[in-house]
């Protein structure tokens, strides 16, 4: 089931995709050297967990069935 997300940047209807900041080679290079850096990196890291449109990499797609959603498929003219 696809989630009814616009991008307040783009326009897309978007299914967000999910990313994580900072580098994985930062975190195996952490784990491997020191384990209790590497932990708090890891859970650092599963803690900036975000939504961003696919096509722009915007964070944080708006619902379309919430009042700024409707705002925006207007503005980008779609049809109802």
């Amino acid at each position: 089931m696809a989630l009814k997300l616009i991008c307040p940047n783009c326009g897309y209807l978007v299914r967000p995709k999910k990313v994580v900041k900072g580098s994985i080679l930062i975190e195996v290079f952490l784990w491997l050297l020191f384990i209790i850096p590497g932990l708090l990196y890891s859970l650092w890291r599963l803690s900036t967990k975000t939504s961003v449109c696919p096509a722009c990499g915007t964070p944080n797609p708006v619902p379309i069935d919430s009042p700024r959603g409707r705002k925006l498929l207007d503005e980008f003219g779609y049809k109802k």
